[in-house]
């Protein structure tokens, strides 16, 4: 799994990683058992959206591995991944950590989701990427939910994040939104050249560099 997400990768130390944890135990006792138990989600706290995308990325490296009995494993897992997710989206931390859905930030993110060009908000402050559109998530080789709360300098290359950490700081401290060029680098570590703009946002708590791309040569499908 890790070779497939590269930087989207969880750390060991990590709730995501956590989350899967338990999910593994979750499926393996509830296959063993026929029936599965309620997942125990005692004092996790994770970033729903996230983890539920590495749970299926680690469903996909699995049926990966198992060659020809991926197929069945996939059946097995389907009813299992989707119990281990509804018990995580209705949980007390979960809802908390998802916050009260409100009909216009839905919509906003719904416009956002159908444009073509890569999206990316990070957290100039903690340096990372807050939020993803898809076109996002294929630019760099991973799911956009993947994405979320990982350090934005992961898929930056080396070369390019001087300058482009330049530019959004100078946002924060109220610049004009700014058109440039920069390299990106997805999961497999080759480099993507964009042409992107840049705009700062801020709210109470923190500002977002809202980052829009477009890939100067063709992005592979996911």
């Amino acid at each position: 799994m890790n070779g497939v997400l590269g930087p989207a990768a969880p750390s060991p130390s990590s709730p995501e990683t956590e989350a899967l944890r338990r999910f593994r135990t979750f499926s393996s006792t509830a296959l063993m058992r026929g029936e599965a138990a309620p997942p125990n989600l005692d004092g996790l706290r994770v970033n729903q959206r996230r983890t539920l995308a590495l749970l299926d990325a680690w469903v996909e490296a699995s049926t990966l591995l198992a060659a020809e009995r991926g197929d069945a494993l996939q059946q097995a897992l389907a009813p299992l991944v989707a119990q281990f997710a509804l018990a995580l989206r209705t949980s007390h931390n979960g809802r908390k950590l998802a916050g009260r859905p409100r009909l216009a930030r839905r919509a906003v993110a719904g416009a956002i989701d159908r444009i073509a060009d890569a999206f990316l908000a990070l957290d100039t402050d903690a340096g990372t990427i807050e939020d993803a559109n898809p076109a996002a998530g294929a630019m760099l080789g991973v799911k956009r939910d993947a994405l979320l709360g990982v350090p934005a300098q992961s898929f930056i290359a080396p070369g390019a994040q001087n300058d482009l950490w330049t530019r959004l700081d100078a946002l924060c401290e109220g610049s004009e939104a700014a058109r440039f060029s920069t390299t990106f680098v997805d999961a497999g570590g080759a480099p993507v050249e964009v042409e992107a703009t840049a705009s700062g946002f801020t709210t109470k708590s923190r500002t977002l560099a809202l980052v829009v791309a477009r890939p100067k040569g063709p992005i592979a499908p996911l």
